[in-house]
Parts: structure tokens; sequence; C-alpha cells
């Protein structure tokens, strides 16, 4: 954002989605932050959609929002691995005690029926494999079937819903994306590890302490590997 035009066509875009309460916008720090239901991908996208990129910087409170990269398995027996494994992005903000949004994009997989499971643990050193059954919590009374998505013909999914779990219960624990069809090849599988992310103003990070790169640089690389 460099002006107030700028603010208005992303205030103008931003007005058709119904979920969202609020927006507030900083031309000197180039931030909008907005408050509702609105799934974070949602956002990305529309305000993409003005030909302007944009960065999530965090989501929800302090300790209620997670990710996971979501990749293909590694190959057994072991190979030259992939240019890039990173098959997509599963986000997951939690709006009370015991509901979560689950904001999940997939790309570069095979067209057809997905579904998408929380598991066990966040073993993926043998791929799913290493992950055990699904996880129905401590007392076996809850859900761990987060839903189904379909994948277009680009390659392209996307599941969007809420699920009966508190963030901190499934850092730590694997999430599986497998093929819902009789046919269960290797490249109809995606897993990760649900890890801890920032919640809003608690990410600052303008450079990678890691890399190097500015965030937009890193955002670069992240729309490469089809994690935006």
């Amino acid at each position: 954002m460099t002006c107030d035009a700028c603010i208005k066509d992303i205030s103008g875009a931003l007005s058709d989605l119904p979920d969202i309460q609020e927006t507030s916008f900083s031309l000197p720090t180039q931030l909008l932050t907005t408050t509702g239901t609105t799934p974070p991908s949602t956002i990305i996208s529309t305000i993409q959609s003005t030909g302007r990129p944009a960065i999530l910087r965090g989501s929800g409170s302090a300790n209620s929002a997670a990710v996971c990269i979501l990749e293909t398995p590694p190959p057994s027996p072991p190979s030259v691995p992939e240019p890039s494994p990173v098959r997509g992005l599963a986000r997951l903000i939690q709006l009370s005690d015991r509901l979560t949004m689950l904001d999940m994009t997939l790309t570069g997989l095979p067209k057809g029926t997905y579904s998408a499971s929380m598991r066990q643990t966040g073993d993926i050193s043998a791929g799913a494999a290493s992950m055990g059954g699904i996880f129905i919590g401590p007392d076996g009374n809850r859900n761990g079937e987060l839903g189904r998505l379909e994948v277009d013909e680009r390659g392209r999914g996307a599941l969007v819903g809420e699920v009966d779990w508190r963030v901190w219960e499934m850092v730590g624990r694997g999430i599986l994306v497998e093929n819902a069809g009789e046919d269960k090849e290797r490249e109809g599988v995606v897993i990760g590890v649900v890890a801890r992310s920032a919640g809003v103003w608690e990410n600052e990070k303008v450079i990678c302490g890691c890399s190097g790169k500015t965030v937009w640089e890193e955002r670069e690389e992240m729309v490469g590997r089809g994690m935006l």
C-alpha cells in the first residue's frame, strides 16, 4: 500500500466479504488489520485480486493459532528428493474454547476427492505409516476427521470449516490428507506437523534471522512452492 487509492481499492474488495466486521489500515507500517471470521486465505486472495501482494503477519490471539505445512512423504527407499515437496498449507485459528477454524489450501495434487484427518502423532519419519491412526482425543470421544475436499484439474483444492478442537490439543500432532478414492497412490498423499504460529501483533519480523531474506522475498518463495 502506497497511498489512499490503495486503501480504497482494498477496502472496496474486502467489503464484499460478509464475515469481516472491521478493517483498519496503516500506510506507514503497511499493515491491514481485520476483525471477523473470514478465513485468512480468502482475505489474502481478495487483496491479491486488486493486484497487490499480501502476507499474513498473525491471526487470532496469543497461543490461539497454528499452522501446518503439507508436503509429499519422503520416498521409500530414499532417492533424489523433489525440487519442492510442499503441496499446501493448513491454518488453524481458535475462535472459542472448543471451536477452531480450519483453513486449508492444496496445490499440485492429482484431480480427485481427498480426506483430511488429525493423526495421533507428528512423527512423519516414515510418512503416514508412523503417524498413527486418527486422533480421537484421550477419552476417545472426539472427531479427528477434518473433512473432505475436491482437487480440480489445476491441482488446487481448499477446505474451510470448523473443528471441535483447541489449538494446543493439535500442536505437535500430524495432519494427513489422502486420496479418498480406491486408488491411494503415493502422489495422492500429503502430510505435515501442526506447529504454533503467531497471533495478531506477535510477528514484527521484517528480515528472517535464518535466511537473511525480507518477508516479501520469502513470500515469493512460498508462492513458488505452492504455500500461497
